[in-house]
């Protein structure tokens, strides 16, 4: 086993334009494709942006940018679109190297190749121990990479996590051609990619943690409010929402509902670095919610949505039915294939076509509406003889 230390990445860190465009040249006379990651500072900053990006090829050094100190980064994009780029867990970091203009034109998911392949674990850190015997220390993937300067252990992790990523590549490569899910995983690869980013749901502030003990439209009045006033604070200071109070407070003091600002300062469940420093403005919050004529209803489903299958058994037992039997033959046919069930199938796509099966339910109609849903064709073509089958008797 190769421990971290004895690796030496000869990394550099990237923090102006000369340099990003001689690390750009480095990169396009390199062979092969090429590692990419990117950090961020989730729980520490208001947004999802990258802090730290990274880029290695064999033939060129480990390339660290700070986005922070660089004006564009389209002589980058220019040098490497046309190639192959490596991702673990890709569908993380697309989306903020994407706001940088930096975009795959063909993407190696290592974190998803590894889920086809039914490995135990898949964290980076775990193939990379079983597939190339070298044991990475993770011990800064949960830090602050908005701080400057980047401390120097910090920087040689993140260039580790890129230089590692082709051999990492061709090892899962070679496992994924053993067992015959070379085109399952390219797919599923070309799914991530071109995948659209979600729509900012209509009222965020539904999402609180606990939020669903609310039951009064006053207390959900008072929690969204709060949630409003949480937000606007936390994009004002650049910081996580959750650092100036966490949800949990926000529900609890949409459940006391207190009578005035010193009850909500004598809330112990009302808590964070900021529960008492703004405490006037949470009061505010607070009587908004408690005085608005804008009370808001129960959480209504989106257009086209289906029921939360927990209740179907008591309120609509045949599909529970059709569900329950589509998925026993699903999760048998995900165990011999050794691919965890959501990826052979994903859980909405299956209760959506039990829900309402096309009518007739022959494996035509039912492939045709999971190609609706966006199921990939490998996934449409074992599942879908399952799925015709287990409706026979209904």
């Amino acid at each position: 086993m190769v421990e971290q230390s004895e690796l030496d990445t000869n990394w550099s860190l990237v923090t102006d334009d000369r340099e990003l465009e001689r690390a750009a040249e480095a990169l396009a006379s390199g062979s092969g494709p090429i590692g990419v990651d990117a950090e961020r500072a989730s729980g520490f900053r208001y947004g999802a942006e990258a802090y730290l990006v990274q880029m290695f090829r064999r033939g060129a050094r480990p390339f660290l940018f700070d986005p922070t100190e660089l004006s564009s980064f389209a002589p980058l994009a220019e040098a490497v679109g046309d190639e192959e780029w490596i991702l673990h867990a890709a569908s993380q970091d697309i989306p903020c190297l994407d706001a940088l203009g930096l975009r795959p034109p063909t993407l190696f998911d290592t974190e998803l190749a590894a889920r086809l392949l039914g490995y135990e674990r898949v964290g980076l850190g775990s193939i990379v121990e079983s597939l190339l015997g070298i044991a990475l220390e993770k011990a800064h993937s949960a830090a602050d990479w908005s701080q400057r300067p980047l401390p120097e252990p910090w920087l040689e992790y993140a260039a580790l996590d890129v230089a590692l990523l082709p051999d990492l590549r061709d090892a899962v490569l070679r496992d994924l051609e053993q067992q015959g899910k070379t085109d399952f995983a390219l797919q599923e690869f070309e799914a991530v990619r071109t995948r659209p980013e979600k729509p900012r749901p209509a009222e965020p502030w539904r999402k609180l943690s606990g939020g669903h003990a609310l039951r009064t439209p006053r207390s959900l009045a008072i929690a969204r409010e709060l949630w409003l006033a949480r937000d606007a604070l936390a994009r004002e200071r650049d910081l996580a929402p959750g650092r100036l109070i966490p949800d949990a407070s926000i529900v609890a003091a949409a459940a006391a509902n207190p009578r005035s600002r010193n009850d909500l300062a004598r809330l112990q469940a009302f808590r964070g670095r900021a529960s008492r420093t703004e405490l006037d403005r949470w009061w505010r919050a607070v009587l908004a919610g408690k005085t608005t004529d804008d009370l808001p209803g129960p959480k209504t489903r989106e257009p086209g949505s289906i029921p939360h299958h927990r209740g179907w058994p008591q309120r609509h037992p045949e599909a529970a039915a059709r569900l329950a039997a589509a998925r026993a033959g699903i999760v048998a046919e995900a165990e011999r294939r050794h691919i965890p069930v959501e990826n052979l199938l994903t859980p909405d796509h299956l209760r959506a076509v039990t829900w309402m099966p096309p009518v007739p339910p022959t494996p035509d109609a039912i492939a045709l509406r999971l190609k609706e849903l966006g199921a990939r064709d490998w996934q449409i073509g074992i599942t879908t003889p399952i799925i015709a089958a287990s409706f026979v008797d209904f």
